[in-house]
C-alpha cells in the first residue's frame, strides 16, 4: 500500500483551515474599522460642540449688543420730561418776539433794545437744544408728514398743493430723530368745486 508522502492524510480538503497570517489580517481590517466608525462619532460630537460653542458666542454678543443698545437709548431719552419744558420756554421766548413788531421797535430804542435781548436769549438756548440732539420742526410749505406734524385744521388754498403744511400754529420739536412734541399745522386741501365741499386730505396716522 503506497503511503502520502506529504503526511497529510488522504482524507484532508483544501480550505478547511484557515492559514495564520490571514486571520491576522481579518483582525487588523476589524480593528481598523472599529477605529474608524469610533473617530467618526468623535468627529461628529466635536463638530456638534464647535456648533453649540458658535451659537453661544452669538447669543452672547446679541445680548452685549441689545443691552448696550438699550444703556444708549436710555441715555439719549432720559431727559425727554425736561426737554420738552424746556421747548416751551423757547417758545415763549419766541412769541414775546412776534409780538415786537418792528414798527414799535423802531420808535422806541429801549423797546429795541429789550428785544436783541431776547432774541441772544432765544439763540443760545437753541444753541443750547441743538448740542444736546433737540431740533425744531417748522414744515411750513412741506408735505404734510403725520410721524412730525399734527393737523388741527384743513384750509383751502389754490397756491399750495392739498396735503401742504399751509401754517404752522406751533413748532414741533424732535429728540436725537425722535418725536418729542408734533408741529401743530393747518394743512392745504383742495378747493371746493360747483360750491360742493372740497374733498379732504387725510392727515391720521
Amino acid at each position: 500500500m503506497t503511503q502520502d508522502p506529504t503526511g497529510t492524510g488522504a482524507g484532508a480538503a483544501p480550505g478547511d483551515a484557515q492559514p495564520a497570517g490571514a486571520q491576522g489580517a481579518d483582525e487588523a481590517a476589524a480593528r481598523i474599522a472599529a477605529l474608524e466608525a469610533q473617530l467618526a462619532e468623535a468627529e461628529a460630537e466635536r463638530a456638534k460642540l464647535r456648533d453649540q460653542a458658535l451659537r453661544a458666542v452669538a447669543e452672547a454678543e446679541n445680548t452685549r449688543r441689545r443691552v448696550q443698545r438699550e444703556a444708549e437709548e436710555r441715555e439719549k431719552f432720559a431727559l425727554s420730561s425736561f426737554a420738552r419744558e424746556l421747548t416751551s420756554v423757547v417758545d415763549n421766548l419766541r412769541r414775546a418776539l412776534e409780538t415786537l413788531t418792528p414798527a414799535a421797535r423802531g420808535a422806541d430804542a429801549g423797546l429795541d433794545q429789550f428785544a436783541q435781548g431776547v432774541e441772544l436769549t432765544e439763540r443760545e438756548f437753541m444753541a443750547i437744544l441743538d448740542r444736546n440732539g433737540i431740533k425744531r420742526v417748522t414744515p411750513a410749505g412741506e408735505a404734510f408728514d403725520h410721524n412730525l406734524h399734527q393737523a388741527i385744521a384743513q384750509a383751502e388754498s389754490p397756491d399750495h398743493a392739498p396735503g401742504t403744511v399751509v401754517q404752522v400754529v406751533q413748532a414741533g420739536y424732535t429728540l436725537h430723530g425722535r418725536i418729542l412734541r408734533p408741529a401743530l399745522v393747518v394743512v392745504a386741501k383742495p378747493p371746493a368745486q360747483g360750491g360742493a365741499g372740497g374733498s379732504t386730505v387725510d392727515t391720521t396716522a
